[in-house]
């Protein structure tokens, strides 16, 4: 997706947008990608072109997606569980367990999907494929 597509939700090098992140189907987070980033994709471009060469089709990706105001839930749950851990001294949400399924999407305001759906589901290796 091109910047011009996200019109006003496009400001400042910022998607301004809710990454909705579920995890076995339950919304675990939608925090506001834009709001509290601490770089926008100008830097983020400008820092990586330092190291590498970027051409046409490179991602880059902002990192965590999360808001100082907490009520939107998280996107990464690293990031829930230490501000668990911070509060109460201790994580009460557990870790991924074989079987569960997270997905990570983006709308726009009239509810079409921005870069389609990340689904991943945790699966166990199968010991015979490992050398």
């Amino acid at each position: 997706i091109t910047p011009d597509e996200l019109g006003s939700d496009w400001q400042e090098g910022k998607v301004h947008l809710p990454l909705e992140t579920h995890l076995n189907g339950a919304l675990f987070g939608a925090p506001n990608a834009g709001v509290d980033m601490t770089f926008n994709f100008f830097e983020l471009i400008a820092h990586a072109a330092k190291t590498r060469q970027l051409g046409a089709g490179c991602i880059i990706g902002s990192g965590t997606v999360s808001n100082y105001d907490r009520s939107a839930g998280s996107s990464c749950l690293a990031e829930r569980r230490m501000l668990e851990i911070i509060e109460s001294g201790q994580a009460t949400t557990p870790f991924l367990c074989f079987g569960d399924t997270v997905s990570i999407a983006m709308q726009d305001r009239n509810g079409m999907s921005l870069f389609g759906t990340i689904l991943q589901k945790v699966t166990q290796q199968d010991a015979s494929q490992t050398k």
